[in-house]
């Protein structure tokens, strides 16, 4: 069982910048793929970014302005998010995965994004 503990987020200015990170609790964390997610009030969850092994894949939504990255050593997955919009508020998930094709088996609980214009 892979704990996820996300932080970092909070409220922040259009055009600012936060950094989200997300703790795992296994040993194994860097075999695992990491991705974040949000999910907006009314809508549905929706992928933000992935990192899978040295790829990393992004919502077209957030091109150029979020990058993921990770460090096994910490058993930690960031979110770098810069240029932010308010259409990017949204409670933030960070989730595992031991393949990305098969889908996410860990979650996180979250942390709230809001960004006032």
């Amino acid at each position: 069982q892979v704990q996820l503990v996300e932080s970092g987020g909070g409220l922040v200015q259009a055009g600012g910048s936060l950094r989200l990170s997300c703790a795992a609790s296994e040993r194994t964390f860097s075999t695992y793929a990491m991705g974040w997610f949000r999910q907006a009030p009314g809508k549905e969850r929706e992928f933000v970014a992935a990192i899978s092994g040295r790829r990393t894949y992004y919502a077209d939504s957030v091109k150029g302005r979020f990058t993921i990255s990770r460090d096994n050593a910490k058993n930690t997955v960031y979110l770098q998010m810069n240029t932010l919009k308010p259409e990017d508020t949204a409670v933030y998930y960070c989730a595992a995965a031991v393949t990305i094709r098969d889908g996410y088996d860990y979650w996180g609980q979250g942390t709230q994004v809001t960004v006032s214009s």
